[in-house]
């Protein structure tokens, strides 16, 4: 019998050729996503170069995975607390019912929201149960995650509505978390529900997020870009990578400004939209000093400068874990805007000359450990205001879209 490994190497590949069995019939196969059409303004991406996957290899490697295991049982802070909270919240039920749609249709705002929610809270499911078991919660979690995943992959057909593309990477972002958990282990997946899944990703999913939308806000596009990158390491798809990696390198210096940049951010690649110095400023909403640091969205909320801050990283960590330092690339200002947002999530005033003296607010966060981990762990820097964040508003972290129990994966990891 071939490895498992190489068995699941096979299957994703006759994913590209099968005819697969779903709930509505027989589908074609899939029709990978035209490679020019991925991300189009970004340019050329031979300096990526990726020949063999690792597997697990997203937010989580299987040290890291052994590590947080071992913590647990012996009753360590703070991973004794945050896995018990991930237990305890309603999408770690055993009991729960996923509820796919055939077409999951979410206008702005998610209103109408026809099944986007559902969509949602069942990826969220599906990497809390895969987490479950992957930490030593039991294998009844292993069957649950792929009970989740196989109908999911089994019925959804297309995304619809003005959100359709953000939708799609939401949830492809934290789907591909729990297959990728799942599949590289003694979870008892199918070969058909891999396959299936695969077929999901390159036939609805990566459609719907692999053209960007650059004349949106940026957390659109950079969780797009975090949902490629992860379907690309999911599927053993080198090419695919590697443009996700081009679009990071040319998204991150349009939404968080440094001051090499000039005295105006850089402009999103693959639009004219914003030639114009009025325009630009309105897409940063109104904001006409910048500072290191400043994301094109903080003066429209600090939830959605989250939401890209969270993409970004998130796209940084599956990268590192393949053996691309897209931190490195982009320290300090990846740096200077946790530090800069940390501080107003601690209550620090906004000066008058930034968004009028008012910032909006944000829930309780849920991210910030995962480049806290990279920059402070593995790269010794201080990050004080962050580290004070995390102590006192963050840790441990609960879930939000596709930031989810990041104290539990991240923090206090060995470098």
């Amino acid at each position: 019998m071939r490895p498992p490994a190489e068995r699941r190497r096979t299957v994703r590949r006759l994913g590209l050729l099968a005819l697969v069995a779903g709930c509505a019939g027989t589908v074609r196969a899939p029709s990978p996503v035209r490679l020019e059409a991925v991300f189009p303004g970004v340019g050329p991406t031979s300096a990526v170069e990726v020949t063999a996957f690792r597997h697990p290899g997203l937010l989580s490697s299987a040290d890291d995975l052994s590590f947080i295991r071992g913590r647990i049982a012996a009753g360590a802070e703070p991973w004794r607390t945050a896995f018990e909270r991930l237990g305890a919240s309603e999408v770690a039920r055993l009991d729960r019912r996923p509820a796919p749609r055939p077409v999951v249709d979410c206008g702005a705002y998610s209103k109408p929201d026809h099944g986007c929610s559902e969509e949602k809270a069942d990826a969220q499911a599906a990497y809390a149960q895969a987490l479950l078991w992957a930490l030593g919660g039991g294998r009844q979690h292993a069957a649950k995650a792929i009970e989740v995943l196989d109908v999911w992959s089994s019925v959804l057909r297309a995304h619809t509505g003005h959100n359709a593309p953000l939708q799609s990477a939401w949830a492809a972002s934290v789907f591909v978390r729990a297959a990728e958990l799942v599949a590289h282990g003694d979870a008892g997946w199918s070969p058909e529900g891999e396959r299936r899944f695969a077929r999901l990703l390159r036939q609805v999913y990566l459609p719907a997020v692999a053209t960007g939308s650059p004349n949106f806000n940026g957390n659109w596009e950079l969780s797009m870009i975090e949902a490629t990158a992860a379907a690309a390491v999911f599927l053993d798809d080198a090419p695919l990578f590697a443009r996700a990696v081009a679009a990071w390198r040319a998204r991150v210096p349009a939404y968080f400004y440094e001051a090499s940049d000039g005295p105006t951010p850089r402009r999103p690649p693959g639009t004219d939209r914003f030639a114009d110095p009025g325009a630009l400023v309105a897409h940063w909403h109104g904001q006409q000093t910048f500072v290191d640091g400043l994301c094109q969205e903080t003066c429209r909320d600090l939830g959605h400068t989250l939401y890209g801050l969270a993409a970004a990283v998130d796209t940084a960590e599956i990268a590192f874990h393949q053996g691309v330092d897209l931190y490195g690339e982009q320290r300090k200002r990846l740096t200077d805007a946790m530090e800069l947002h940390a501080g107003l999530l601690l209550g620090q005033a906004a000066p008058p000359w930034l968004c009028g003296g008012r910032v909006q607010l944000a829930r309780r966060p849920s991210t910030f450990e995962i480049a806290f981990h990279h920059y402070h762990d593995r790269r010794g820097e201080a990050l004080p205001v962050t580290a004070r964040l995390i102590d006192e508003k963050i840790r441990p972290s609960g879930a939000d879209h596709h930031m989810a129990w990041e104290s539990l994966t991240h923090a206090r990891l060995p470098p």
